[in-house]
């Protein structure tokens, strides 16, 4: 079985922390970032030879870059680059502050953006590669309460089938993964909420409430069966452009696609109306 060396960010919870924990069990090396290593100490103890723990803050545009030439440096090839840290904000749009939103698109957007970046010269000078980003099926699918999470893997999404033509030729894969909702800090630890106004109760932009408490039930998605899914897809050959994880989220993308291929197809008229004529 191939070994291979995995660069993931945010592996101190959630899918990076199952993926790397499935990793390291099978024998590969993973090259993980955190903000508190104490969260993986565990990890860090069972796998000295194959767990490299980095400290990294994915707003920090400069300790991006010098993460990644560093760990190419030491390692020599890394195989899978996976884009994972990241974080849910809620509320709707005029309850967020400006810091809020600012720091969203840091982490969720900006942040992804330049590691993928940093990373595109070493895989362009091995000649081979794979980049995993976690995005959702909010990246698909939009929500009330939840516009600057849309916002940013509306974004991502956008960047990342983008770039995936750029370097198709190079031997480089990029996969965006769309998981549903999953039973991970994401959702019943690390979300966080802006400060709620009183003028939105009762108000769709405040559905989220019921969904982030678990008491009213918890969501369907396994973490352990999505992060062995994404570690599947790097011997998919060609890379699998998206990959969507949980029935629910792909019945709700399907049927959100198909809105909005009908509404397009009712505009023929409407976009032949804006051209010149033929042959002026």
């Amino acid at each position: 079985m191939q070994k291979r060396t995995w660069l993931i960010t945010g592996v101190s919870s959630g899918f990076g922390y199952v993926m790397t924990q499935q990793l390291l069990e099978k024998g590969d090396k993973v090259i993980g970032t955190v903000r508190n290593k104490d969260k993986v100490a565990g990890l860090i103890e069972n796998y000295p030879d194959t767990f490299i723990c980095e400290l990294l803050d994915v707003t920090d545009v400069p300790a991006i870059r010098k993460l990644v030439d560093d760990s190419f440096d030491k390692s020599g090839v890394i195989d899978v680059i996976v884009s994972n840290a990241g974080y849910g904000l809620f509320g709707a749009a005029e309850e967020l502050s400006d810091a809020e939103v600012d720091h969203i698109i840091a982490t969720n957007l900006t942040g992804p953006i330049q590691l993928i970046r940093s990373a595109l010269p070493h895989l362009r000078a091995q000649g081979s590669g794979r980049i995993i980003q976690l995005s959702s099926y909010g990246g698909q699918v939009a929500f009330p309460g939840n516009s600057m999470y849309h916002a940013t893997k509306f974004g991502i999404e956008g960047f990342c089938e983008s770039v995936a033509q750029e370097v198709a030729a190079f031997n480089i894969g990029i996969t965006l993964v769309e998981p549903g909702g999953a039973r991970t800090e994401f959702r019943y630890g690390s979300a966080q909420v802006a400060s709620l106004m009183p003028e939105y109760e009762g108000n769709p932009a405040h559905g989220f409430l019921s969904m982030l408490d678990g008491s009213n039930g918890l969501a369907p998605g396994d973490p352990a069966r999505m992060a062995a899914r994404m570690i599947e897809s790097v011997d998919v050959e060609p890379a699998p452009m998206r990959m969507v994880l949980g029935s629910q989220a792909l019945a709700t993308t399907l049927s959100t696609l198909k809105k909005r291929v009908a509404d397009f197809e009712k505009q023929t008229e409407l976009a032949a109306s804006t051209d010149f004529p033929a042959g002026e």
